[in-house]
């Protein structure tokens, strides 16, 4: 049985890693240009959705993961920035101010010949609150190249993005890019054998 995380984050895999989970990656290319004639949730779950549909068509008896994290701030879908002037609309808008961070996530079985057999779908969200920013903090941060691959334009993980949060209400990880505790809980009951562990388990 493999398991596929259709996606080319970093912090997704480190997130799935910490967790000693045994998997392989599986970036797919596709267009992720934001929706706004649906809600943010169902956004987040449709692009995840793709992602995970189109790599279930080419990995057989495999387990598929596909994840999308967005940033929302007033009903407003806020993504990775294109340019460094984007960035810092994106900063201007979230200092002082509380947002909301939402994850979608398809897990996807699939059997001998690569069809799918099962589906499950959900998302996460957490709030997020800034403290003030300086326009000048922005511009430092925006120079050290981090924000540009990030929804919302900051990390609160490994980098200075962190110290612009004053508070969250929900799973921090969920922030990162994915969240581990909901992800677990589901498959707990979608897919316990995949589990890590799962093998010294009596699974039923």
């Amino acid at each position: 049985m493999n398991i596929i995380l259709a996606s080319a984050s970093p912090r997704r895999k480190s997130l799935l890693e910490q967790i000693n989970l045994k998997f392989e990656t599986a970036p797919q290319n596709i267009d992720e240009a934001i929706d706004t004639t649906v809600s943010p949730e169902s956004f987040a779950v449709s692009t995840a959705r793709r992602k995970a549909e189109k790599a279930a068509s080419e990995f057989s008896d495999a387990l598929i993961i596909g994840s999308d994290t967005i940033v929302v701030y007033k009903g407003e879908v806020l993504g990775k920035p294109a340019v460094e002037a984007e960035a810092f609309s994106m900063l201007k808008k979230l200092s002082g101010n509380t947002h909301t961070v939402i994850t979608g996530v398809v897990l996807i079985r699939t059997g001998a010949e690569g069809q799918m057999q099962s589906k499950e779908e959900f998302f996460e969200y957490t709030k997020v609150t800034f403290s003030p920013l300086e326009e000048d903090e922005i511009r430092d941060y925006i120079k050290t190249g981090s924000p540009m691959d990030k929804a919302g334009a900051y990390g609160i993980q490994d980098d200075w993005g962190s110290v612009f949060v004053n508070r969250i209400e929900g799973d921090y990880y969920n922030v990162v890019g994915f969240p581990l505790n909901r992800f677990y809980q589901t498959l707990k009951i979608f897919a316990p054998e995949y589990l890590p562990g799962a093998s010294s388990r009596n699974l039923q």
